[in-house]
């Protein structure tokens, strides 16, 4: 598969989650996807896209085989519905917790398995978080994918994020501090270990400097 941008992702998940949330809506006219891709809430980050905006995303993802156009006369009238896993168009199968999950990465970037399982609640209700993982498991390890990826634990957050891996590979915020950190602290070792060196030397210029001043007055007193 492609790999697809963040407008792509968008539009997919908003067309996943509202033909679970509101079915007797879908499939969605242009106007109410592009309603569902700019909501205020239940999206990271907030999109303004315009409805020509959104009818060229689904114009490129029709062409990746991913949504299709239930076209009644002209395309602002067409009824638009994904073709993203389980349909007879695709050949991935998910799991309804599987693709609650992917939904809200889709439309939420990064999450924790807690945050996954209480957001998730109108498209799949899980009964525990170990569920969440479970389900989290199955996507890395999908014969056909890995589809997600365990992210580094930041600074702060009491668990680890998973991200999707439909728009490429993915580097975790924290594993990019951690590096900036461990570059810092390594100039820092230097810097340090350069002055000690330093210091090292003035003492042995200085030692070897009594020890001339030494010899001489030895010398001086043997004659």
């Amino acid at each position: 598969m492609d790999e697809l941008s963040l407008h792509e992702t968008r539009v997919l998940g908003a067309l996943i989650e509202k033909e679970h949330t509101t079915p007797d809506n879908y499939p969605l006219s242009l106007n109410s996807l592009t309603s569902a891709c700019n909501q205020k809430s239940s999206r990271e980050p907030v999109l303004s896209l315009s409805q020509d905006e959104v009818q060229n995303i689904v114009d490129d993802l029709v062409k990746k085989h991913l949504v299709i156009n239930d076209e009644h006369g002209s395309k602002r009238s067409a009824k638009i519905r994904h073709r993203f896993g389980n349909t007879e168009f695709s050949k991935i199968r998910f799991s309804p917790q599987q693709l609650a999950i992917l939904t809200l990465l889709f439309l939420r970037g990064p999450q924790t398995p807690g945050e996954l399982r209480t957001r998730s609640a109108r498209q799949h209700a899980f009964n525990d978080v170990q569920e969440v993982e479970t389900a989290l498991d199955q996507l890395t390890n999908h014969e056909q994918g890995p589809f997600i990826v365990k992210l580094n634990r930041e600074p702060g957050q009491s668990a680890c994020r998973y991200a999707h891996l439909f728009s490429g590979a993915v580097v975790s915020t924290a594993a990019t501090d951690n590096s900036a950190l461990a570059s810092n602290n390594s100039a820092d070792d230097n810097n340090v270990l350069a002055t000690r060196v330093d210091e090292l030397e003035h003492e042995v210029a200085t030692l070897k400097a009594q020890l001339t001043t030494l010899q001489e007055t030895v010398s001086a007193l043997i004659d």
